[in-house]
């Protein structure tokens, strides 16, 4: 059995927390049971370990969250990056393309595809055990899990079934009819009645299946080549493209914990403590919360059921029902992301300013985090000043190497080659100043310490 775990969004939702680079299932406000607080992929990751599934497991994912599923789930970490966003369908696709071409995987393996980031007891990963041998003791074409609902919602898809089954072992499945769209209210509990489930977007198939529709589309099975390809790939949906499309299809049902903790007001049901960071709630402020990763303390008085929520990005009052319009009263446009996590650690953006001649200068705070480096490289459009506030690193700057510590100014021309390795947590202000300071402005050389230190050393 293969899994491939999707990891994309755009991080709109949650907004301020959640951006581009940081969508939700990176945020940090889970609490897992120690004391600290994870994000819902390092819960998910965590449960996959508990249960033996993390080596069958790969993320496909797009290049803007590369670094931060390292920064959350490690280096070693197996993904399949896309070159550019384009819906669940070429996602998945692509995965099959890998496990198929690169990992050596039969054509009668099962594949069962997760999304990144449910909220779900343990046991639901057990039955996704069961899904792989449902779908190697049956024809069907995919399997589905679908959860038995608790209320009638229209928040969600429904699997609406035809008859139920058994298989030899006894296992009980149901073999589908048809889907419906998140209906309204009262045809929920319609659905209810006739045993429909929540879609919560699993599925199975044998990787044939999907090989046999890359080839049906004269797209390339090979992992390169489809890659090379990927912009011929259609932009549509793996429900759209396949599953509405399939004529046998059978669900597992799974009853327990299933949320989708995509808004403020299902998260917050998740979240603890009633205060993140700084601020204060007075005893009258019942069922809010306060989530603050800015410096500046917030303090909110007689205000019941609100979410304010506080980053670089911006600041979110909103009455937690209401908390679901944010799509439509905000202009997410091209905002650069304030604060971002990478592979090495964090950053946040401090100031920016265009000045009239087109100059532009921006700050950051960078922490590079013990025994991670940044990678060896250089720029081309900007100049660099670092300040270092704390910690000690080891620096290469131009071929030589020397010791970095608090208080020392580092002036990194452009075209200049550097790279540090943080030998304790070290803070660094940096200065940037240019004529386009944009991210992808970095020619990277080598990316680990050993590779680097052997090219400084010819």
């Amino acid at each position: 059995m293969h899994i491939v775990l999707l990891s994309g969004g755009s991080g709109n939702r949650l907004w301020p927390l959640s951006n581009e680079t940081r969508s939700k299932q990176f945020l940090k406000l889970l609490d897992n049971g120690s004391g600290q607080r994870e994000s819902m992929v390092q819960r998910v990751w965590g449960q996959l370990g508990q249960m033996g599934l993390q080596q069958s497991a790969i993320v496909a994912t797009g290049r803007s969250q590369v670094e931060m599923l390292q920064n959350q789930l490690g280096l070693e970490v197996e993904m399949v990056v896309e070159p550019a966003r384009r819906d669940t369908f070429p996602a998945i696709a692509l995965a099959a393309g890998y496990l198929y071409s690169v990992k050596g995987a039969s054509p009668n393996d099962v594949v069962i595809v997760l999304p990144v980031d449910p909220f779900v007891e343990d046991h639901f990963f057990e039955k996704v055990k069961e899904l792989e041998t449902l779908m190697l003791q049956t024809e069907a074409d995919l399997g589905l899990m679908g959860v038995l609902p608790d209320h009638p919602s229209s928040k969600f898809g429904y699997i609406v079934p035809q008859s139920t089954s058994k298989l030899d072992n006894g296992m009980e499945f149901l073999r589908v009819n048809h889907f419906v769209e998140k209906p309204e209210e009262q045809h929920a509990l319609q659905l209810m009645e006739q045993s429909a489930l929540w879609n919560c977007g699993v599925f199975a198939f044998r990787l044939e299946y999907v090989i046999n529709h890359l080839l049906e589309q004269s797209l390339p099975i090979q992992y390169d080549e489809l890659i090379h390809q990927y912009n011929r790939m259609e932009k549509t949906s793996f429900d759209y493209a396949v599953v509405e499309k399939a004529k046998n299809i059978v669900v597992m049902p799974y009853k327990g914990i299933w949320k989708d903790l995509g808004t403020w007001n299902v998260l917050t049901e998740e979240i603890q403590s009633t205060v993140i960071g700084k601020g204060t709630l007075t005893e009258d402020s019942h069922n809010t919360h306060v989530i603050n990763e800015l410096d500046i303390p917030i303090t909110v008085i007689g205000s019941p059921n609100l979410i304010v929520a506080a980053s670089p990005d911006g600041i979110l009052v909103s009455e937690k029902n209401a908390s679901i319009r944010i799509k439509e009263v905000m202009q997410f446009g091209d905002q650069r992301p304030m604060y971002e996590e990478r592979r090495w650690g964090r950053y946040r953006v401090l100031d920016y300013i265009k000045y009239p001649n087109g100059n532009e200068v921006l700050t950051k705070r960078i922490c590079i985090l013990q025994g991670k480096n940044l990678s060896y490289q250089y720029h081309l459009l900007r100049s660099e000043v670092w300040t270092v506030i704390s910690g000690q690193g080891e620096m290469i700057l131009d071929g030589t190497v020397r010791m970095i510590e608090k208080g020392d100014v580092i002036v990194i021309s452009t075209e200049a080659k550097h790279s540090l390795r943080a030998i304790t947590d070290i803070e660094i202000i940096e200065v940037q100043t240019g004529s386009q300071l944009v991210e992808d402005d970095i020619v990277r050389l080598a990316m680990n310490w050993g590779e680097i230190t052997e090219i400084v050393m010819i």
